[in-house]
């Protein structure tokens, strides 16, 4: 595994970790679905999905406008010399995958 791809890794699971315990999001469950780093290590791509669906714009607003604290969380909690600038982007994957089950569900029928 190449050392960016072990970086994405640490990255995502340290923001799984503190954007579920550090923000208050009551009724919204945020997951972190991938990170993506520059090779120059100064930007990170960061996927996320949201349950319900309704509420992806205010999990959006929440995470940038949180962005600078999960910075210090992840600079106490990684041996990272430099911490990424977060582009926080919206992960459909899931209502994707979720459209196509029903689809192919009602094609059996």
């Amino acid at each position: 595994m190449a050392k960016i791809d072990q970086v994405n890794e640490i990255i995502k699971h340290e923001l799984a970790l503190a954007v579920n315990r550090e923000l208050a999001l009551p009724e919204v469950l945020v997951t972190i679905t991938y990170v993506e780093l520059s090779s120059d290590y100064k930007y990170a791509r960061v996927g996320f999905s949201v349950l319900p669906d309704r509420l992806a714009g205010t999990a959006m607003k929440k995470l940038k406008a949180s962005s600078g604290v999960l910075a210090d969380i992840l600079r106490k909690r990684t041996k990272l010399r430099r911490i990424p600038h977060f582009n926080w982007m919206f992960d459909a994957t899931e209502r994707e995958a979720a459209d196509i089950e029903a689809f192919m569900g009602n094609l059996e029928e």
